[in-house]
Order: structure tokens, then sequence, then C-alpha cells
């Protein structure tokens, strides 16, 4: 026989090990189907520059792999939160948990091996926040970049100007996504190196580009063209005639060689300079070098106020009849009354000083404009960088976070499946993306400090998690129903029982009288 001790820890290893193994296949499941629902809404975010561009399936295989890759941040937390939930809500659905308690395990003991399994997460999730993001970061957004260069056609957008096709401007005023027709084409042809000298104008047309992509086909559908002619200028006092071709037609056909529009890589060093592109060491010096050059600038636009606008006072001297520099700068300004009382003489000096002023005030409230719009984008671009610098820790600590809210949660509503954890799960996950969006945004306009808008969606679900996970410990009947329909129940009988004896005393003064 073996001893109690060692009896013990052979059921909790056994018990382990279920937990586990309950624990992955939901986990796993909820991972793949969030990963392809965020690449659902990817795609249909994208499909216009997807769609009829001649892509091969490898492309296509490429792009979606780096998305999903890019998704891992927003997927992982959730599917974690599902899966905790699915797992204790099963066992307790199957009275599994109270089988357990009752044999003197603590929920604490249950969840021990799914604790370490989060911390092992969470130290991988850092490492893939820090290395492997930054990567596909880089490989997805120059590999959606070389997809939406290609296939010129479908990059012209409604009244912009499109400079794409060398040699060529091209405008269109309306699109019609379901047949492809164009409206309202205005096409000015720059071959010829002398501006805008020919110009079409059609009601309709189509913009397509042949199948080995050399060759860009435009049909045009009622319109003319304007050509400028050459102008014959015989005598230099001839008035000038500009005289110019107009050509109607009903269809016209415009072909347009192509070259360097076949589906090319783009260099990737073009996107590195990107915050999101970037590990902890690369965004500490970028910040370090931005903060630099902010406090840079503050010192010399300091500096250059203190020695171009405050300048010494030419003061016209009467005893010479000359123009001298009588006063030191202005750098204190109870300085201006001594001066503009005392020192000078008429009426007219006293206007020029007041002039010079006003145009010298003039001059600095728009250099301090022009440099506060500078200085903002500078610190909005600056707040980006430590925004994702302190992201590198809040997925580790996001997926602790959705742990600890999932699996007491599931332990007290005792429900499995994907109905009601489902439900939860999306409600939680909503609250942290919302509150999670306001602090970044919070944060990138300076409103408050960087930590505490990157971090508020943590320490927001944090006390849930440990509430929750108080409750949960003790056996709680905070998320019980019943336990709330026998409360309303009581109140119910309470509240009959009140209205029964004032109207049993009623009827009893009634009857007095």
């Amino acid at each position: 026989m073996l001893p109690y001790s060692l009896k013990r820890r052979f059921k909790l290893k056994r018990l382990h090990y279920f937990v586990l193994k309950s624990f992955f296949t939901p986990l796993l499941l909820t991972f793949f189907i969030v990963i392809f629902l965020l690449q659902m809404q990817f795609l249909w975010k994208y499909v216009d520059d997807l769609v009829g561009k001649g892509l091969s399936i490898g492309i296509l295989a490429e792009l979606l792999l780096y998305a999903s890759a890019t998704f891992v941040p927003l997927a992982l937390p959730l599917a974690i939160l599902l899966a905790a939930l699915m797992t204790f809500g099963n066992l307790g659905e199957n009275n599994e948990l109270t089988a357990l308690k009752s044999s003197g395990i603590s929920l604490w003991q249950i969840m021990y091996p799914l604790i370490l399994l989060m911390g092992v997460i969470s130290i991988l999730a850092f490492f893939y926040s820090n290395i492997s993001l930054p990567y596909y970061n880089l490989k997805f957004r120059s590999l959606l970049y070389d997809i939406q260069q290609h296939r010129p056609e479908l990059q012209i957008k409604e009244g912009v100007y499109y400079n794409g096709v060398e040699g060529y401007t091209i405008k269109i005023g309306k699109k019609d996504y379901k047949t492809n027709l164009l409206y309202q084409l205005k096409i000015y042809d720059h071959t010829q190196n002398m501006g805008n000298t020919s110009v079409t104008v059609a009601d309709s047309g189509t913009i397509k580009v042949t199948a080995d992509n050399r060759m860009l086909i435009i049909t045009l559908y009622s319109g003319e063209t304007y050509v400028d002619m050459p102008e014959e200028r015989r005598r230099a006092y001839v008035t000038r005639t500009y005289p110019f071709r107009r050509d109607r037609f009903k269809q016209q056909v415009i072909t347009i060689p192509l070259e360097g529009f076949d589906f090319q890589r783009t260099q990737e060093g073009l996107f590195r300079n990107n915050f999101q592109m970037m590990n902890l060491s690369q965004l500490k010096y970028s910040i370090d070098s931005m903060n630099r050059e902010i406090n840079s600038d503050v010192i010399s636009i300091k500096t250059s106020l203190s020695i171009n606008n405050l300048y010494p006072v030419k003061i016209f001297n009467p005893a010479n009849r000359q123009v001298e520099d009588t006063i030191p700068p202005i750098k204190d300004f109870r300085n201006v009354r001594f001066l503009y009382y005392y020192l000078l003489n008429s009426k007219s000096e006293k206007s020029s000083v007041i002039s010079m002023a006003l145009s010298e005030a003039r001059s600095v409230r728009s250099t301090l404009t022009t440099e506060s719009e500078v200085r903002r984008n500078k610190m909005i671009r600056l707040r980006k960088h430590e925004i994702e610098w302190h992201k590198k820790f809040t997925l580790s600590l996001a997926c602790i976070i959705f742990f600890f809210i999932g699996a007491p949660l599931g332990a007290i509503i005792r429900k499995g499946g994907f109905g009601l954890p489902l439900v939860i799960s999306v409600v939680f996950f909503v609250i942290y993306y919302i509150v999670n969006l306001t602090g970044e945004k919070m944060a990138r306009e300076s409103f408050w400090p960087t930590w505490q808008g990157v971090w508020l969606a943590s320490m927001t679900l944090l006390p849930i998690g440990l509430y929750l996970t108080i409750k949960a410990t003790n056996d709680s009947v905070v998320f019980n129903l019943e336990f709330y329909y026998r409360f309303l129940d009581r109140i119910k009988g309470l509240i009959l029982r009140v209205f029964n004896i004032e109207r049993k005393d009623t009827n009893f003064k009634t009857t007095q009288k």
C-alpha cells in the first residue's frame, strides 16, 4: 500500500494532466477561429486592393500568413479568456469541480498547472512582441504596399489626379465598381514635356491593363481632345493668337506602354524606420534621439527669440540730430514704461516704436504658431514610439489577466460550450479593447503620461480578475442565477405580506367606523 501523501501526489499529477488536456483543445480551437475572423475582416477591408490584379496564389498566401502573424496580439488574449471559461465551465457543469472540492482539492490546486502554463505563454508572448512581431509587421507592410502599387488602373481614385503612369495625368469624377465604368474623365498628355498642351475630356470610359502588364488600354466615349498648336510669330509686335485644335469623338482608344508595373518587391529598408518595425532597443534609441531633437528645438527657439526679437531700441537724439542706440536689449518689461514716457520725445517716435513693437509681436506669434505645430507633430511621433515600447509588455500581462478572469468566472457560472462563455468573452474583450484605445489616444495626444494611457486597460481589468478569483475560491454565489431568483422571491413575498397586512388594517378600521 502506498502512503497517503504519495497517493495524493499521484492524483494531483493525473488531475493536472487532465486539466491541461482539457484546456489545450479549446485554446487552439478558439485561437485559430479568432485568427480566421480577423483575416476575414482584413480581406473585407482590402478587397479592392487584392481582387483583379492577377496575383498568384503564393503571393496571396504569403500576405495572409504575415497578416495572421500580426493578429496574434489580438487573438491570443481572447483565446485564453474563452478557453479558460469553457474549460472550467465544463468542469462545473459536469459536477467535476464539486467532486474535486469535496475530496479536499482547492481551486488553486486545480488551476496550478494552468498558472504555470500562463507564465510560459506570457514569456513567449513577450519575446514574440519584441522579436517576431516587428519582423512580420515589416514583411506584411512592405508586401501590402507592393500589391497596392501593382496594376495602376485600380489605383485611380475619384476626384484625385493620378500621376502613376509616366507622361500622363488622369482624373476621374466617378467610378462604378460593379461595371468598372468611369465617368467624367480627364487625361493630360505630358509626353512632349511642354505642359498641359494636350487634354482629352470624355463623358465615360474604361481603363484596363493587358494580361502581360505591358500596355494600358484606355477606351473613351463621347468626348473631345484639345491640343495647343505651335504659334507662328514672324514679328515681335504681332499680337499672340493662341491657336489650338479640337477633335470630337464618339469612341477613342488610347494605348499607353507600361514600364515597371510588373509585380516587384520593394526594398524593406524603406519601412524600417516605422515604430511598428522596431524592437525594444531600437525604440529606446529612437525615443532618446527624438527627445534630444525636441529639447534642442526648444533651446534654439528661445535663443532665436532672445537675440532677434529683444534688440537695442534706436532712439533719435535731438542734440546731434542722429539716431543712436541708447537702450540695451529690453529683457525686463518694467523698462518699457521708462522707455515710452521719458526717452521718446515726440509722438512720431512713440508711434514708430509702437508700430515696430506690433510688427515684432505679429512676427513672434507667427513663428511660435509654426513651431508649435511642428512640435506637436514631433510629440505625436514620439508618443507613438513610447506607446509601442510599452505595448511590448502589455501582451504578456493581458494573457495572465484574461486567464484569471476566465478561469474563476467559468467555475462560478458552471456553463460550458460556446454559448454563454462566448458572450462573456466578447463583452470583456470589447471593454478591454475600448479602454485600451481610449488610453492610447489620450497618451498619443499628450493628455496623459504614456505609461498611464497604455496600461489603463490592464489596470482596469486586473482588479476584476482578482475579485473573481477570490469569489471563486470562496465558492461565492455572486453569479449563481438561482441565488438571485430566491432573493427576488423573498422580496416579492415580503411586499405581498406587507400589502396584505395594510389591507387588513384598512378593513378593520372601516368596520369600526
